[in-house]
């Protein structure tokens, strides 16, 4: 896509990130929750959200179905048509970031490649990637949405963990293993991160 074309131009705002960052108290960032389908990348994100909601810290969630609902529901689950997924999330984040949000992305974002090309889209210190940590055989059992079932009789194709691989990262900022641990520890994990790395304080 061409985005040098010469009727396109940059308009400076007038405020900067640091100024609603300012407003709202706190550091803004991205959270991407990748991992598995039903490791609980969704349920992390929305409990989180919830805590700092009640935290009076502004957050939202780009949950991966949602998105798929609107934004991106003409692509499908090809390599081709997951990156270009990921690439529209990336852009959706940057623009919560600067609004000064703690933006929480959930997506299985399942290759590393991907997941490179958006960390390098933000400066240090700006996205934080969590791997959600689950054994196939337990995300299996869970199965919430019946995925890994269709998945098993080939009523879906490129599935990530069945038909399709998830690459696994080998620095992230923070693993949490949900299939060891329950969901208040985690989020009482993924908050102690925020606060010890000074996120969620005044600047």
């Amino acid at each position: 896509m061409n985005n040098n074309l010469p009727q396109v131009f940059w308009h400076q705002p007038k405020l900067t990130i640091n100024n609603r960052r300012i407003l709202n108290q706190h550091k803004s960032c991205v959270i991407w929750l990748t991992g598995l389908s039903a490791s609980g990348k969704s349920t992390l994100a929305n409990e989180l959200d919830k805590y700092l909601y009640n935290q009076s810290i502004r957050s939202y969630v780009l949950d991966g179905d949602n998105v798929r609902h609107g934004l991106n529901k003409d692509l499908g689950f090809s390599p081709e048509d997951r990156k270009e997924n990921i690439r529209r999330i990336c852009e959706v984040a940057q623009l919560f970031v600067d609004a000064g949000l703690i933006t929480i992305a959930a997506f299985i974002s399942p290759y590393l490649e991907d997941r490179k090309t958006v960390r390098a889209m933000f400066p240090l210190g700006e996205f934080i990637e969590v791997y959600v940590k689950c054994s196939v055989e337990e995300c299996e059992r869970r199965d919430p949405k019946g995925l890994y079932k269709m998945a098993r009789t080939n009523q879906l194709k490129e599935f990530t963990g069945i038909s399709a691989p998830y690459e696994i990262s080998e620095n992230p900022e923070l693993t949490i293993e949900t299939d060891k641990q329950s969901v208040e520890s985690s989020i009482l994990q993924l908050a102690e991160y925020l606060k010890t790395h000074g996120y969620l304080q005044s600047i």
